[in-house]
């Protein structure tokens, strides 16, 4: 069975500790990437990053954007929403199925 896991800065990600997911805090991007890479090679299935921590991990978070597992996806933490989440998850849907589900906007 895969876990689910959480990565960001501790005040962004502390409370998803109480719903039973893996936290895993993290500023410096070097300990981050680390991190991640630990995460990708374990039973993580799920990796939810905060927006801010993956801006900052381009380079490594593309390594896993081809595989099916992880599937690393972006939220935003308290600093604010920059949209990128939002992008992310769009430009995979349109890849799975081949058009914009939100064609309209």
């Amino acid at each position: 069975m895969y876990k689910v896991a959480v990565m960001g800065d501790y005040d962004s990600i502390y409370g998803f500790a109480t719903l039973g997911l893996d936290t895993f805090p993290a500023n410096d991007p070097s300990e981050a990437a680390k991190i991640l890479h630990r995460l990708a090679e374990s039973q993580y299935g799920i990796i939810y990053i905060t927006e801010a921590l993956a801006a900052q991990l381009k380079h490594e978070i593309s390594r896993y954007q081809e595989q099916i597992s992880p599937a690393i996806i972006q939220i935003p933490g308290v600093s604010g929403n920059t949209g990128a989440g939002v992008a992310g998850v769009k430009k995979s849907v349109e890849t799975a199925v081949g058009s914009d589900i939100l064609f309209g906007e």
